[in-house]
């Protein structure tokens, strides 16, 4: 289980025990008396038997078993276990060290807006009262800063949030360590750090979102001549413009690969993924499936983002443009990740929410800590904090659908923490199916919008869709 421990503050989780279970288990051929077959079937660690793709033949010792025939005595398949490289996870120190003065103020968790207040008045106005041992701590972090300006209305904006949610974030995570420390999940005397090199492989030539923008240059696909779906069989090359066009679906139970210009992707089982961008949704759409829970995590506008054009952004008129009600079950569960700007929180409370008749529920934090169980940043910095917010919310329908459903749904609580030890790959978002489990029914549809990687059971969509699947972020774990 991904989920380590549970409080009643929220989760302990681990990220990377999900990814592995999800069944990356390649069977590459199978012995019999004869010889060797090859075989690029790709098997789960349940033990899923490949299904045949070829008819069987004989030879003077009897027919040849295909690739999903069950092999007696040393006609066991050769088999190779990859697992997520687990140095992305070694995050044995604060990204940022917090000085002195911020333990001492972390150690506060009844901090208020109005100390804060206090403290930017008299650090503006009566800076020669910084040396009371009561606003020392504040004091220092804004003289860090070397501003000589006040603090714009963004920022007052996000200290008000944070002075109201402060206190559940301290004890919550703090009674989470505590039980990891205890299950020796977390070691907080850890002083040996990892020796192992984590750097991202490179991309060689166009990436993901690039093809994305290539494809619209493609010719233009009949809808009623293509398939709305690609099933994937066995270890196969396809044509980027039919793996843009439809959504390629893995129904069994095995893992399978895919290849895309050059690079091997991981595909999990029962899993199915679109590679596109906002403009050629449609694919999805035609997909027909109406969805229980839907995962976005849109990429958000803001200044960091613009300075580094890491990625692409959309605005906030382009994020209502998605079809989210078309692609909604009644009773939907909508789940959003929003950045630390109150300017998106309020936005997606007050806009996005109402247009696609959403009801927001709740507000969840992912607390990022270290394998130490430290804050991954300062808890007060007045710049990046350590967590992000989810906001729940569900789609309504009519009032006797609703009541009809009343008894199968259970309620969303509120400032619910995920607390995990984060990716250092860039916005690789710990898993959600653990933590939803409890408020949802099993086996219900469940589709991720702005998705980096594939999940069991889940139907996928951005254009970066398959950007952690690839096999040079996977290790071989052994040989069976």
């Amino acid at each position: 289980m991904s989920v380590v421990h549970r409080l009643t503050a929220g989760w302990l989780v681990d990220h990377l025990s999900f990814i592995n279970q999800c069944g990356y288990e390649i069977s590459d051929s199978f012995a019999y008396p004869g010889g060797v077959i090859p075989s690029t079937s790709v098997m789960s660690t349940g033990g899923c038997h490949a299904t045949s793709t070829f008819a069987a033949t004989t030879s003077r010792d009897g027919p040849i078993p295909g690739p999903g025939d069950v092999i007696g005595i040393e006609g066991k398949p050769s088999k190779r276990r990859y697992v997520f490289r687990e140095e992305f996870f070694d995050i044995y120190k604060p990204h940022i060290a917090s000085t002195l003065e911020e333990q001492l103020w972390q150690g506060c968790p009844e901090v208020s807006l109005i100390c804060i207040q206090l403290c930017l008045i008299f650090y503006f106005f009566l800076s020669s009262w910084s040396d009371m041992d009561f606003f020392s701590p504040c004091l220092i972090i804004l003289q860090r800063r070397k501003r000589k300006c006040v603090l714009n209305q963004g920022e007052l904006d996000a200290l008000e949030y944070h002075s109201k949610i402060r206190k559940l974030i301290w004890e919550g995570t703090l009674h989470l360590v505590q039980e990891g420390v205890k299950s020796g999940f977390l070691h907080p005397t850890t002083a040996e750090l990892s020796c192992r090199k984590n750097g991202v492989p490179g991309q060689a030539g166009c990436g993901l979102a690039e093809l994305c923008e290539m494809a619209k240059q493609f010719p233009a696909v009949n809808e009623s001549d293509h398939q709305a779906v690609h099933v994937l069989h066995d270890e196969t090359s396809i044509p980027e413009q039919d793996l843009l066009s439809c959504v390629t679906e893995n129904s069994s139970g095995c893992a399978k690969i895919v290849g895309l210009m050059g690079q091997k992707y991981l595909v999990p089982p029962k899993s199915s993924f679109l590679l596109s961008d906002i403009s050629r949704l449609q694919p999805l759409l035609n997909y027909k499936k109406k969805y229980d829970v839907i995962v976005i995590d849109p990429p958000w506008e803001n200044k960091s983002v613009k300075r580094s054009n890491r990625y692409s952004y959309l605005s906030s008129w382009q994020i209502k443009q998605i079809p989210v009600p078309a692609l909604a079950a009644p009773n939907c569960l909508i789940v959003t990740w929003v950045t630390n700007r109150q300017k998106h929180l309020r936005f997606v409370k007050d806009e996005l929410y109402p247009h696609w008749s959403v009801k927001t529920l709740a507000e969840w934090h992912w607390v990022k800590i270290t394998r130490a169980g430290e804050f991954v940043l300062p808890l007060d910095s007045l710049h990046k904090k350590p967590y992000e917010v989810l906001v729940l919310g569900r789609v309504q329908g009519g009032e006797e659908e609703a009541l009809r459903k009343a008894e199968d749904v259970l309620p969303i609580p509120e400032h619910k923490l995920i607390v995990s030890i984060p990716c250092s790959l860039h916005s690789h978002k710990p898993p959600l199916t653990a933590v939803l489990a409890e408020f949802i029914k099993p086996d219900v549809e469940c589709l991720e919008l702005f998705a980096r990687n594939l999940q069991p059971g889940w139907t996928s969509w951005g254009n970066e869709v398959l950007k952690f699947q690839r096999m040079d972020y996977f290790t071989l774990l052994q040989n069976e």
